[in-house]
């Protein structure tokens, strides 16, 4: 780029394209969500049969297309004002230097160099003469002659010497930041077919990368949100950027502004689709690019014994991919759950999904809600237990789908959102892991953040009316919570609880009666609790500790007709019932325990 090229350039065609794929990118969402929430979730409840499925299956395929679509022009509009705020930053370093030519009455040329008259005390009877310096950029490093020039007889020299090196620095700058951009511009190219692949949404997380790169500078120009901020300082910092900063954060960081609680549930979600999609892109290209697995197993002959031994071949491969493929594998199923969960929107009148975070990095984290909990009269979310991970979250969505069937029933025209909350690292051995409280307390600070969160983002009259429900070491956490902190639930239910490391259903910070337990005849993980410690009271880290099933802890003990550890969700049971009938505030309906 040249002195007389970014001088005549007009910003403003930059920007206007930048607008004009930000509203590309809009209108894609726009589209895509009319398809998930209306056409689709209209069409699964009104029809069936072979013709309707292949509809449904076409409209998801259109929906994958305008979200690519978006995605890909949020970043090209980002990308853009990325560049846009480089070449101003280059720019209006040149106007300065130019303005100041001029206030000297000196000219700048088409090549960027300066003209200088002459002045100076007479030299041979002459006044010194004037003429014309070509700027540089190599500061200590300038020519001999230019150096000896700065101590001549004309002072203008030195003056316009200046002024030509400023220009030519602002030059260099626009030209970096061209030669930054253009590459990354170029590669937000998608394929020319109407087939959204996974490998491009891996390439589309490979442009996003890209482009956060080139943008740090632009980046740092908007305020980052507060670190380690409450949900009530990340809802203030969220409020207070402009549309286009809000825009430009969800492209080059959706991760992290997904994460944010006390967010909006929408802008939570459309930031943690579009990670999933990305991040499903890369992890099923990857998983296509692992070779087969070879035979494991081989006989060999001993004797007149046939005996099996492990190949060489298979030793070999899987130390190399054995561990990644099933990471791949266990990772891609829960993200097929929960794309199974969006694609069921409208289904005996299921309401919206929204993801509220996501990341399939060691064992996963996801948050799933039905319906939007900001706009919610009643918020139900729930922690699962031991063993629970992203590969197994749709048994947990599922039972979250069936409570909001159940709760909304019973609401009396009050709106419902139940959330599964799988945003801590739940124990993975029930021998190994599960007797240490570290999971719990390691989680816990999350999840008194989250109910922050979401009553900092409701938006009805009360705030939205919480409860809490833990599953076997999901109640543990609970409890946690509520030893480190302030449990922001006005109910609380614990179902097949080992213990929740407080002595007394009052230290769940609930109000006094609402804190509620179920356990099933033939649930063991009580008796765990109960009887590993040697009896229903027990002591741990200084504190005495009581199963929530003893009378002594003081909860209200609602009654279950299911058995075993796993089946309190079952639709039609009274133990999903009583759970709903509390979501929903109709405590009169709840079955006690006599």
């Amino acid at each position: 780029m040249d002195y007389t090229t970014l001088r005549g350039l007009k910003l403003s065609l930059f920007e206007g394209a930048a607008d004009g794929y930000r509203t590309t990118s809009d209108m894609a969402c726009q589209a895509k969500d009319r398809i998930d929430q209306q056409i689709t979730a209209k069409m699964r409840g009104a029809l069936e049969g072979e013709a309707a499925d292949a509809a449904l299956g076409q409209l998801r395929e259109l929906s994958k297309n305008f979200h690519y679509a978006q995605v890909e022009c949020g970043l090209l509009s980002t990308a853009l004002n990325g560049l846009v705020s480089d070449l101003r930053a280059a720019r209006k370093k040149l106007d300065a230097a130019v303005e100041d030519v001029q206030g000297e009455k000196f000219t700048v040329e088409p090549d960027g160099s300066v003209t200088y008259p002459a002045a100076g005390e007479k030299v041979d009877g002459k006044i010194p003469q004037g003429g014309t310096v070509k700027g540089t950029t190599y500061g200590a490093a300038q020519s001999v002659q230019d150096q000896a020039a700065m101590f001549g007889p004309n002072p203008n020299y030195a003056r316009a010497k200046g002024y030509a090196n400023r220009i030519a620095a602002a030059v260099e700058e626009a030209t970096e930041a061209d030669s930054k951009w253009a590459p990354k511009l170029r590669k937000l190219k998608a394929d020319d077919d109407l087939t959204v692949s996974h490998k491009d949404w891996a390439d589309a997380q490979k442009d996003m990368r890209g482009v956060r790169e080139a943008a740090k500078d632009y980046l740092d120009g908007i305020e980052p949100p507060p670190k380690e901020g409450t949900p009530e300082e990340n809802a203030k910092w969220w409020k207070g950027l402009s549309d286009t900063e809000r825009d430009d954060y969800v492209s080059l960081l959706p991760a992290g502004v997904g994460a944010l609680d006390g967010l909006p549930a929408e802008v939570r979600d459309e930031a943690n689709r579009a990670v999933l999609a990305e991040k499903r892109g890369r992890y099923e290209t990857e998983l296509r690019s692992i070779p087969p697995e070879p035979a494991r197993y081989f006989q060999d002959y001993r004797g007149n014994h046939a005996v099996r031994a492990e190949t060489a071949a298979w030793g070999e491969w899987n130390e190399k991919y054995g561990d990644r493929k099933e990471h791949l594998e266990g990772a891609l199923k829960g993200m097929q759950a929960i794309q199974d969960r969006f694609d069921a929107t409208g289904e005996e009148g299921l309401p919206d999904a929204y993801l509220l975070e996501f990341s399939p990095e060691g064992n996963g984290r996801s948050i799933v809600a039905n319906g939007n909990p900001d706009t919610a009269d009643r918020v139900a979310v729930y922690i699962p237990g031991t063993t629970s991970n992203l590969g197994s979250i749709g048994g947990d969505i599922n039972r979250m789908t069936s409570l909001w069937r159940e709760s909304q029933a019973m609401a009396q025209g009050q709106s419902v959102s139940t959330i599964t909350w799988l945003g801590y690292e739940a124990p993975q051995s029930i021998v190994k892991d599960a007797p240490m409280s570290h999971y719990a307390d390691d989680g816990a600070p999350a999840f008194n953040r989250f109910l922050d969160g979401l009553e900092a983002s409701n938006s009805t009259e009360s705030g939205g009316h919480r409860t809490a429900i833990g599953h076997s070491y999901g109640t543990t956490l609970i409890g946690s919570a509520a030893r480190q902190g302030d449990l922001n639930a006005d109910d609380v239910v614990l179902v097949g609880s080992p213990g929740v490391q407080v002595g007394h259903a009052r230290d769940l910070d609930a109000p006094p009666g609402h804190v509620w337990n179920e356990e099933a005849d033939g649930d063991v993980v009580p008796d765990i609790g109960r009887y590993g410690h040697g009896g229903s009271q027990w002591t741990f880290g200084g504190g005495t500790f009581i199963i929530p099933s003893d009378e002594l802890f003081g909860a209200n003990q609602m009654s279950t007709d299911t058995t075993g550890h796993s089946d309190y969700w079952d639709p039609g049971t009274e133990s999903l019932k009583n759970q709903a009938a509390v979501v929903a505030g109709q405590y009169d309906r709840v079955e006690i325990e006599k």
